[in-house]
């Protein structure tokens, strides 16, 4: 049995590759990014703006939760394993079911994401559990089956109920599983968990929240891609001068989301986290903690896209409602603070052009009543864009600190 067990293990002898059960795993995940942004898509709803961005943004914390603990757990263990594969697609068809439930999370079916995100919490920690031999890599995923077990109670006690009861249990249970790592996933009779401990491949887990922000990004095509296409059917009365305009600042700003994060910055935080002597640390930090902002950022950009389309077939005059303006700015400053985030996690450096870019988006919210909405959309897009070039121009030397070698 023990050596059954084993060989579910990743071999660590070379440099460890996404592999293709787990891009499948993503790939649901492509339909609860599209849920998410057609949730804020819908408009200000649930008792008014700030509280459907605050709902929304609860959502993605417990899809986040979800796909990233999974992704922890497929760093060890081998996805190529039969046992391993049949687990991720357990979680996959789970997955499915509680994102198609995500636009009546809050009504009726409720009970089906909440159910689902204890089943996909509890049954992955106890797998890993029995599933793995290295005495200090069990006892940290026996802690996190113990956390997981409060927070999963959580979620589905909140699935029973309804109203603010439900909203706060569920907030429990996010907050239960993102207080878990800080807290070291400290268990009575257990211990705490070091950091030192989770001997995670930096460059694998680095390489699957890449793949997770292109999903994001990918969203913001398809929604960009599909307010087109309705107006290019045959019998469509074709795209107006404005919506063309609309396509085209939405196109730019995914290129320039995609510049921002890939160019330079992905490559070089893997890099970063794959000689890092404490991946794990930065695991928590860098990714596990602050991509989520970055991939909200993303979202909300993609559900602007598509209320910038509306807009414009309205007119090119025609200005963005609040809600609509918050969409268009917040997405990018959600995104540019995200990353600011995230390269100071990795290199302990203050980022000025997306401070500055944030700074500038935040001044233009102040006249979004005044500007229609398609010249706000270009603003958004034009400050992603600077950060861009600036990234080009102005690049910190030293970035990559001199090769770590991990604690033997």
């Amino acid at each position: 049995m023990a050596a059954e067990h084993a060989s579910l293990m990743r071999d660590r002898a070379g440099q460890q590759r996404v592999t293709n059960i787990e891009l499948f795993f993503d790939l649901v995940f492509v339909f609860a990014v599209t849920q998410l942004s057609h949730f804020l898509l819908a408009g200000p709803g649930h008792g008014g703006s700030a509280r459907t961005a605050f709902l929304a943004a609860l959502l993605l914390t417990m899809v986040w939760m979800l796909w990233s603990y999974t992704t922890w757990l497929t760093n060890w263990l081998d996805p190529e394993r039969i046992a391993v594969r049949l687990l991720l697609l357990a979680l996959a068809l789970i997955s499915l079911a509680s994102s198609a439930a995500i636009p009546t999370a809050f009504g009726r079916w409720g009970l089906v994401v909440g159910a689902a995100y204890l089943v996909m919490q509890v049954g992955r920690s106890a797998f890993a559990v029995l599933a793995i031999t290295d005495p200090a890599l069990r006892r940290n995923f026996q802690r996190i089956l113990a956390w997981c077990a409060v927070s999963g109670s959580l979620a589905l006690a909140g699935g029973l109920v309804t109203g603010n009861a439900r909203v706060l249990l569920w907030v429990g249970a996010v907050t239960v599983d993102l207080l878990g790592g800080t807290a070291g996933f400290y268990t009575p009779g257990l211990g705490r968990s070091r950091t030192a401990e989770w001997t995670i491949e930096g460059g694998h887990f680095a390489e699957r929240c890449q793949a997770f922000v292109l999903i994001a990004i990918g969203e913001s095509i398809v929604v960009i891609g599909a307010s087109l296409a309705v107006r290019l059917r045959p019998a469509g009365p074709g795209p107006t001068g404005a919506e063309v305009v609309a396509f085209v600042i939405a196109l730019v700003g995914s290129v320039g989301f995609w510049w921002v994060y890939f160019d330079r910055a992905a490559g070089d935080a893997a890099e970063v986290i794959a000689r890092s002597a404490d991946p794990g640390r930065l695991g928590r930090s860098a990714y596990h903690l602050i991509h989520p902002i970055i991939v909200a950022g993303i979202i909300v950009a993609a559900a602007a896209d598509g209320a910038t389309a509306e807009v414009a077939a309205r007119g090119a005059a025609d200005q963005a409602s609040p809600w609509e303006a918050g969409l268009i700015l917040g997405g990018p400053a959600l995104f540019l603070a995200g990353h600011a985030a995230f390269k100071a996690a990795i290199w302990h450096r203050v980022s000025w052009p997306r401070l500055s870019a944030i700074v500038v988006l935040a001044l233009l919210a102040l006249a979004a009543r005044t500007v229609p909405a398609l010249a706000l959309a270009g603003c958004g897009a034009a400050a992603v864009v600077a950060v861009a070039v600036a990234d080009q121009i102005w690049r910190p030397t030293g970035e990559l600190p001199p090769q770590a070698t991990r604690p033997g």
